[in-house]
């Protein structure tokens, strides 16, 4: 599985791309979508290139109404990090006053492989926007996200293929006290995901993000070892939604949550792309679905085999 398609919906609202310079289009109400700013990854010479279409765009919309960006392409996100285009996003803060939610790397795979978007650190936008409260992020090269303290933020999302665990340390020893929805793509050790369970502690003891109410560890390679974590988590009592999915859940992990504390409060609980046998996708169901959960499960994905060798894989990695 790849990211195929670019964000259609953000922060609760259709996405809009902001058109080249010589179209003509008309423009929707500044805070009615969600605007998607985006250049060239592969641009030629004359392409107008993410800086400028950012100050085109605040020359052009009322600033002061606009709720939520997305960051797609800049020039060679390959090999360009995202520094530039968060320095000239902080810049924008006097304007963009209703900012509510950003999202930094809204990229399919034609326009940069995930594990090839090249991030950096990310912490200075919550400084600038002390009223965001939605961060989204794709791409985990060179990424940062040391500890930081920010009163409004309400959900994180971090997508990679590999995310550092240096990186999950950052998130989640952050105080964030409105979090109430956590989402990270742990990824696997190829693309630089050498995150553990022990790395998590913080959100799974309970003692970070005291309004957590949705947990989404997904995408990992070691899902297994993060589904036993959980199954004894002190977190999981005051969650509604648990999402485990994207990632090599086998049949050991999935008996380990079961055997685990109850999961019956759950509204949600999300496998999908898992490596269940039938018995045992068949005992998570017959465990929760009579309480009311809404299990997400999907078919089995097929272990590939050389030799005397098993491979499993996450659902997006490179």
């Amino acid at each position: 599985m790849t990211i195929g398609h670019h964000l259609k919906e953000f922060h609760g609202l259709p996405v809009f791309d902001f058109p080249d310079e010589k179209a003509r289009v008309e423009l929707p109400a500044a805070d009615a979508v969600a605007w998607r700013i985006s250049a060239p990854t592969y641009g030629e010479s004359g392409d107008e290139q993410w800086v400028p279409r950012f100050e085109r765009f605040l020359r052009t919309v009322d600033a002061s109404r606009v709720r939520a960006l997305v960051v797609g392409c800049w020039e060679e996100a390959y090999e360009t990090s995202s520094a530039g285009v968060l320095t000239a996003l902080i810049g924008g803060n006097n304007r963009l006053s209703a900012l509510e939610a950003v999202f930094v790397g809204d990229m399919t795979f034609e326009d940069c492989e995930i594990s090839w978007i090249v991030q950096s650190d990310v912490t200075p936008l919550l400084a600038a926007y002390p009223r965001l409260r939605r961060l989204g992020v794709r791409g985990g090269t060179d990424l940062a996200f040391p500890s930081v303290r920010h009163t409004g933020l309400e959900a994180l999302t971090v997508e990679t293929g590999g995310l550092p665990a240096e990186v999950v340390r950052g998130i989640v020893g952050s105080d964030l006290p409105a979090l109430q929805d956590l989402e990270l793509w742990l990824g696997t050790d190829e693309y630089g995901g050498d995150s553990t369970p022990e790395d998590l502690a913080p959100v799974l003891d309970g003692s970070s993000f005291p309004a957590l109410r949705r947990l989404a560890l997904r995408n990992s390679v070691i899902q297994d070892a993060v589904a036993a974590a959980v199954a004894g988590a002190p977190v999981v009592a005051r969650l509604d939604r648990l999402d485990l999915s994207m990632g090599v859940l086998t049949d050991e992990g999935a008996t380990a949550l079961l055997d685990g504390q109850p999961l019956t409060h759950l509204s949600h609980l999300d496998l999908s792309h898992h490596y269940l046998s039938d018995a045992v996708r068949l005992r998570v169901l017959a465990a929760l679905e009579p309480h009311g959960v809404t299990v997400e499960l999907g078919d089995a994905e097929k272990p590939e085999e050389d030799d005397d060798e098993v491979f499993r894989y996450v659902a997006v990695a490179e």
